[in-house]
């Protein structure tokens, strides 16, 4: 514990406390006003359609490609015009 000999040093360690709280007050405020804005940017509707549409769009295109790289063909039924096949 510190042990003051004046009243100037109980002064300036009480100047110095409140500036610091008033600095950290001054920090939350804008952290808070940046995670508003944050916020109101991510869940605007703008962006929730482009992210929505981007993942489709993204989703589709790795699919094509997947199909091109491995070349897997849908099966096709065939059909038999007599019943000797059976």
């Amino acid at each position: 514990m510190k042990r003051y000999t004046t009243f100037e040093e109980i002064d300036r360690d009480l100047k110095y406390l409140r500036l610091k709280s008033q600095i950290d007050l001054e920090e939350v405020k804008l952290g808070l006003n940046a995670g508003r804005e944050t916020i109101r940017d991510t869940f605007s509707p703008i962006n929730l359609v482009a992210s929505t549409v981007g993942s489709i769009l993204k989703k589709a295109f790795v699919l094509k490609m997947v199909d091109k790289l491995i070349g897997i063909k849908p099966v096709k039924k065939k059909e038999y015009s007599d019943k000797k096949h059976l």
